[in-house]
């Protein structure tokens, strides 16, 4: 059964931030000639491994709300220089819009049930191609 994480996403306040860091990111692997391939590391190491690898997606909660997500691709514990046990997670660079849904802080991570997850905005959706603080400001409305 497919489950998913939800984590909040410090230091972006839009959608287009985040997707220009992930590019930012990916230009840089490509130019050291490292795997293209964007990762999250995190120090709590998910134990259900297999069910978030069975489709999952790393949800990022911006300004309060989830607003996209990305597939996981892989999970790999490591332990660092100062012999911490940390994790990368290991995602697709391409973010995919969902519905808002609104979250309250948190620390770390958390698992969502695929019940649970937002519905991602269909493609065509005008909702896609609008800027995010349009799309945000009609959802506030009950506009979208």
């Amino acid at each position: 059964m497919t489950l998913h994480l939800v984590k909040l996403c410090v230091g972006a306040d839009s959608v287009e931030t985040l997707q220009a860091w992930i590019d930012f990111r990916m230009e840089e692997a490509r130019m050291a000639g490292l795997a293209e391939e964007t990762t999250h590391t995190t120090r709590m190491v998910p134990t259900r491994r297999d069910e978030l690898l069975d489709g999952g997606s790393l949800y990022w909660v911006i300004k309060g709300k989830i607003q996209a997500r990305q597939h996981l691709v892989d999970i790999r514990p490591f332990t660092d220089q100062a012999g911490v046990k940390r994790c990368d997670l290991v995602m697709e660079p391409r973010l995919v819009l969902t519905q808002y849904q609104p979250r309250r802080p948190f620390q770390g991570w958390r698992y969502l049930k695929a019940t649970d997850a937002p519905s991602d905005l269909r493609i065509g959706n005008s909702a896609q191609s609008m800027p995010d603080d349009m799309r945000r400001d009609l959802t506030d409305l009950c506009l979208l």
